[in-house]
């Protein structure tokens, strides 16, 4: 193990000292949010909340619609830690530094990770508002949170991405969706650049003809090392806008929250009725 990787474990190892002394279960699932959803950990009700700059090492959210907190309770009578706002590798972390978070929860005993974020469609098909269920993504964000010495007891070298997202939980999420009356749902590919800068037209079609149906800015190296550390994953992605290139129209970010924060309230009913459906065996 080289120098950077063990500081990074024991960064890692400080940070799970932390919070076991403030959780009063371990969490079953990690909630991970993002642009304009932060709001769903409202319903959890009576919950710890630990902002992120008071646990060691934890990156902080420097984007205004990321709140930053650690949200430790249960939401549908499961155990859940909520990531109440995530970290982007455009806010000049390292893929490794903002997974960090997700290493640690994983290690204090997470077996689940639901990811949702704000994305842009690239799907003509889709309409604002739309939610995705990811069903596989593109990591064109140039780097890999797992480049650099593996810790054999993370996780394996060369961990399985056959199934990024996993069937059952699609299946679930579909179902959930079904018996709730939400219509406006559907599957994709899912592609993270780096950002901060939106897609050009000549991007959208190039992201578009590479076989991804939305595009962001983060998830998929959270995704890469939930799978690493054993985790079931479920992405849900609020489609913000759909780009059409060939009339492109300005994509603007409080447009983008304030979609976001409209699809809020039937992804939380979403969110709650897939918990219910999660078991501890």
């Amino acid at each position: 193990m080289n120098q950077e990787m063990a500081i990074h474990k024991k960064k890692v190892e400080e940070a799970m000292t932390f919070l076991a002394k403030r959780i009063a279960e371990p969490p079953l699932v990690i909630l991970a949010l993002g642009t304009g959803l932060g709001g769903l950990a409202d319903r959890m009700g009576t919950a710890t909340t630990i902002p992120y700059q008071e646990i060691p090492h934890f990156p902080c959210s420097t984007v205004t619609s990321h709140a930053g907190n650690l949200i430790l309770g249960r939401f549908s009578n499961r155990p859940v830690a909520i990531l109440q706002g995530r970290f982007h590798f455009y806010e000049g972390y390292s893929t490794r530094e903002l997974t960090l978070p997700i290493r640690v929860l994983s290690l204090l005993g997470a077996r689940f990770l639901i990811v949702a974020n704000a994305s842009g469609g690239l799907n003509p098909d889709f309409s604002p508002g739309t939610i995705m269920i990811i069903r596989d993504h593109l990591n064109f964000i140039g780097e890999n949170p797992l480049r650099g010495p593996n810790i054999d007891e993370w996780g394996p070298r060369f961990p399985d991405l056959s199934e990024p997202y996993e069937r059952a939980l699609i299946e679930k999420a579909r179902y959930c969706a079904e018996k709730l009356g939400i219509t406006e749902i559907c599957t994709g590919v899912y592609v993270a650049i780096p950002g901060p800068s939106l897609e050009t037209p000549a991007e959208t079609r190039y992201l578009h003809n590479c076989g991804a149906d939305a595009v962001g800015m983060s998830t998929v190296p959270e995704v890469i090392v939930a799978k690493h550390a054993g985790l079931k994953v479920l992405g849900l992605s609020v489609v913000a806008n759909v780009n059409d290139p060939d009339n492109l129209s300005p994509i603007l970010l409080p447009d983008i929250i304030a979609k976001a924060q409209t699809a809020a309230p039937r992804l939380a009913r979403l969110i709650e009725s897939i918990l219910l459906e999660l078991g501890h065996d």
